[in-house]
């Protein structure tokens, strides 16, 4: 079933390349005006060019996550434009190392737990008030298995995922009573970039493309999808709750 998002304002971090790429690109697709933020000029123009050769519209917005102050004016900026975001993709994130947690470098560990974990409650704060303008606000929160799988040698970007996890149903209990509806996703082992740095030796080939990760998570950003709080896994295409120890 197509998503129909005309008017709609999207954000997508992490949109050069990878899950945020595509999902930037399904977006436009769906008539979503995208606002585009990554690192990566080059990767942002592509996605740029790919979006109009649609015939969709992107603001490109090349910045450093761990860049507070910018996260803050990004949403000072979207409200002056549009005064209100409809769709949050929290996408961004790094892997840093697969070591013992007694071998991880204090300023790696620091970049995770910054990149992943601080600057997604810092983007959350900063359009929490234009989600909640929209009259179906929408916000996925890319998280992964590691959050609950907790392997050895993962132990920085696990205890980032878990932590994003939190911040992510936390934020859908405080605002269970508005339309903005809140959702974690587990894309799975997918062929990225950064899948390719956990797991040098992997036939990427074996796995799915971003874009059908993208494709996946669309009706979670429809206007009609009415679940929050839960965690969506995309290799089984099933949203679930989450229970306490037991």
């Amino acid at each position: 079933m197509s998503v129909n998002l005309t008017g709609k304002v999207a954000l997508v971090t992490g949109a050069s390349r990878g899950i945020g790429y595509f999902t930037a690109l399904e977006l436009a697709k769906a008539g979503a005006h995208v606002v585009a933020c990554a690192r990566t000029v080059g990767g942002l123009e592509d996605l740029d060019d790919a979006i109009k050769a649609i015939g969709g519209s992107a603001t490109l917005v090349p910045f450093d996550l761990a860049d507070m102050n910018a996260i803050d004016a990004l949403g000072a900026s979207i409200f002056e434009r549009w005064g209100k975001l409809d769709i949050l993709v929290a996408n961004a994130g790094v892997l840093g190392v697969i070591s013992p947690i007694g071998h991880i470098e204090a300023k790696v560990f620091e970049k995770v737990m910054t990149i992943n974990v601080t600057a997604t409650w810092r983007l959350i704060r900063s359009v929490d008030p234009l989600l909640t303008r929209s009259e179906a606000g929408r916000a996925v929160i890319l998280s992964s298995a590691a959050a609950h799988r907790c392997r050895p040698f993962w132990g920085a970007y696990s205890a980032s995922k878990a932590a994003v996890e939190a911040l992510a149903r936390t934020w859908a209990g405080e605002t269970q009573s508005t339309p903005l509806r809140v959702t974690s996703v587990d894309p799975g082992a997918t062929r990225t970039a950064m899948r390719a740095q956990a797991v040098p030796g992997e036939d990427p080939e074996t796995l799915p493309h971003p874009s059908e990760v993208a494709k996946a998570m669309m009706p979670l950003l429809a206007p009609d999808y009415t679940e929050t709080g839960k965690l969506f896994i995309v290799r089984e295409n099933k949203l679930v709750g989450y229970q306490m120890p037991g």
